[in-house]
């Protein structure tokens, strides 16, 4: 498609031809069109180029030898290098995936042809294919590409008005100014890594904090708390206030800091050499600036931002010269593991850099850092928090939202707690535990009844809940609960699992059932794994995932990634001791630090697991009869247990469960229990069955 300005261009061409009444339509009175438009005009002038001379010398050559038309009704018709150009220009455009051909398209495609006075004209003038090439490429600000161009003699004034535009304005967001408007909220506690962070920036060289710390600690709120704490002091000082006291030193006083900006700088660079513009404009400026910083969020980013695929200069290349000579301040934010594979393998960008641990802050410091928000939240949400609901926000976050850190999802808990009370309809009201540990229960996938242990009467009435479904085990069913009851009293070791079993006894006897009627009378989650797809060597990689260099690397483990999905389950390891010898090992370290990490370095959390696991081991010792010594029985099935399990494996047990066969009268119990499970299911069918 032409555009506007060609098509008037090309109607120019054809009227100057008509009133030289010339037979045919050249490049000549193509070229003598173009020069009626703005942007040709504009290249031809910016090229060396004279467009009126030029004009001049077209209209002595139409005037000079080319054929007139002999029919005065006659048109001129257009010649086949008119045509050529034109394809030419079409062709570039639709491999370019421009939509429309403008002129300077067609003035580019007239230069493919040599032999033509046009050419001869341009080149006379000055103006090469090169020049003109190329100045549309780079010489153009893209504004001007969409709007009309200038006289040449405005042009100056244009470009004196865009050269004014200040990069600290467009691709950095200033925190001084946030923190004078009240966008920025207050920094609680953090003291020693706040002094730390000062100390480095009132460094002589050198002086630039590098904050590292697992994603949510907080690295951002502390460049964020310290343009506050900078702002705090101006106003105390301008207010006169002596009892402030000193907030910053001396040379951070009225300092502003600026946040770069990375999509702002990166958007819009169509050429080489964009981005590196953009960024020595930013570096200069904060150069020029007396107090100024620069803050990198995510600094790993500059790491090979810019660079080519075979050339080693990008974004942070380009910073190293001012950070080594101290002309500019730069606080950087990172996580470990970026850290580790991006800048660290950079010593030259690292020793530029002061490294400063965040560490995540603990649950009574998220209870400071919580009450300190209070306040703000309160009054988006239009609610009040108290004090335990506080208290428990950072507690129960802490507890059952593992794959995160303190303090940001404690906040998180905190501000959604005031969204589904907004959603609700319960402006206005208070917030209590009860409402914390609702929200949580939908964050992390956790009942509701089992957060804060105010589930004690489900506890209590557990046996009775499972004897009433299982038959002729009472024993065992009377040992597990003791042990659950005991690790939900906080008897237990907080690290642990809530509970570790092993089940030992005959086929058949109930085992499983018991686990799945546990889960289901606990409300958790049910996992099982037969372990007998687990015998090989090979086969155990599939639980925590294939290592490095090996099909499904990236796939991650089938355990890991259950409990990451469901952290409040129960998980049943059927047949324990079919499994390979290394999954004995892996589960060693679960049931002491409750911690398994897949192959791409992410950790299960198994605090909130019951771990039950089934053996047949002693099975054929238990059902064997001895005459007139009956206790030996029972030291023959321990035996065969101990034989099969290491004692470091037992010892880590919170209870070796043992079920005995069924006598006569349990299976008539559980026959009647079937028979009226299928008494229910034949129901919605309208039928009905009797047993003899």
């Amino acid at each position: 498609m032409l555009s506007r300005e060609l098509e008037l261009a090309l109607i120019k061409a054809i009227q100057e031809a008509k009133t030289y009444r010339h037979e045919y339509v050249t490049v000549e009175h193509m070229l003598y069109g173009l020069l009626h438009d703005d942007l040709a005009r504009h290249v031809i002038t910016n090229c060396g180029g004279d467009d009126a001379k030029l004009k001049e010398r077209l209209e002595r050559f139409f005037a000079g030898g080319l054929p007139v038309l002999k029919n005065a009704v006659s048109e001129p018709s257009q010649t086949v290098a008119f045509n050529r150009v034109l394809q030419r220009a079409v062709n570039h455009v639709q491999s370019c995936g421009k939509k429309q051909v403008d002129t300077g398209d067609v003035l580019v495609a007239i230069f493919a042809e040599p032999d033509s006075n046009a050419v001869y004209f341009l080149g006379s003038a000055g103006v090469a294919r090169l020049d003109v090439v190329e100045y549309i490429s780079h010489g153009l600000p893209e504004s001007l590409q969409k709007e009309p161009f200038l006289h040449p003699e405005t042009e100056p004034q244009k470009q004196k008005r865009t050269s004014r535009v200040d990069p600290l304005e467009t691709f950095t967001v200033n925190f001084a100014r946030r923190a004078a408007e009240g966008k920025i909220d207050p920094l609680i506690g953090r003291g020693h890594e706040l002094l730390r962070m000062m100390q480095v920036l009132c460094r002589r060289r050198k002086n630039n904090p590098l904050l590292v710390g697992e994603p949510g600690v907080g690295k951002t709120a502390m460049a964020e708390g310290l343009a506050l704490r900078i702002h705090e002091d101006r106003v105390a000082r301008l207010a006169e206030k002596p009892d402030t006291g000193k907030l910053v030193p001396d040379l951070l006083r009225d300092t502003e800091i600026y946040m770069l900006d990375m999509g702002t700088l990166v958007a819009g660079t169509k050429y080489r050499g964009d981005f590196e513009k953009r960024l020595k404009a930013v570096v200069s400026a904060i150069e020029k600036k007396d107090n100024a910083i620069l803050f990198i969020d995510e600094m790993h980013t500059i790491v090979g931002a810019g660079a080519t695929s075979g050339g080693s200069m990008d974004a942070s290349n380009l910073l190293k010269p001012a950070l080594q000579a101290g002309t500019i301040r730069c606080i950087g934010s990172t996580t470990y593991e970026e850290y580790k594979n991006h800048i660290e393998k950079d010593r030259a960008l690292s020793r530029r850099f002061q490294k400063i641990d965040i560490e995540e802050p603990s649950v009574e410091d998220t209870c400071g850092i919580l009450k300190g928000l209070q306040s703000r939240y309160e009054d988006h949400h239009h609610i009040r928090y108290t004090r335990t609901a506080i208290r428990s926000t950072a507690e129960l976050a802490d507890r059952y939202i593992n794959d995160r850190f303190l303090p940001d999802k404690a906040i998180d808990v905190m501000d959604e707690v005031g969204a589904a009370f907004r959603l609700a309809g319960k402006t206005g009201r208070t917030v209590t535990v009860r409402d914390v540990e609702s929200v949580v229960s939908k964050m992390a996938r956790v009942p509701v009844t089992s957060k804060s242990g105010n589930d004690n009467a489900g506890l209590v009435e557990l046996d009775e809940r499972l004897k009433s479904v299982i038959f002729g085990q009472d024993n065992a069913v009377d040992t597990m609960v003791r042990a659950i009851k005991r690790a939900r009293a906080g008897l237990g070791n907080p690290q642990s699992p809530t509970g570790c079993f092993l089940f030992a006894g005959p086929t058949g006897v109930g085992k499983t059932e018991v686990a799945r009627q546990l889960a289901a009378a606990l409300a958790v989650h049910f996992e099982r794994f037969d372990m007998s797809e687990y015998m090989e060597k090979h086969a155990v990689a599939r639980l925590i995932g294939a290592p490095p260099g090996y099909v499904g690397f990236d796939q991650g483990g089938l355990l890991t990634d259950a409990i990451r999905k469901h952290p409040y389950s129960l998980l049943l390891l059927d047949e324990i001791e079919k499994a390979h010898p290394d999954v004995f090992s892996i589960l060693l370290q679960v049931m002491d630090y409750s911690t398994l990490t897949d192959n791409s370095g992410r950790r299960a959390d198994f605090r909130n697991v019951i771990i039950i696991m089934t053996t047949n081991a002693g099975a054929r010792e238990m059902s064997e009869n001895t005459i007139g010594f009956l206790a030996a029985s029972a030291g023959n099935e321990q035996k065969a247990i101990k034989n099969i399990f290491s004692p470091e494996f037992r010892n880590r047990l919170d209870g070796t469960i043992t079920f005995r066969p069924l006598d006569m009268a349990t299976v008539e119990k559980i026959v009647d229990k079937m028979v009226g499970e299928l008494q229910a299911q034949l129901v919605a069918r309208k039928i009905k069955i009797s047993l003899t």
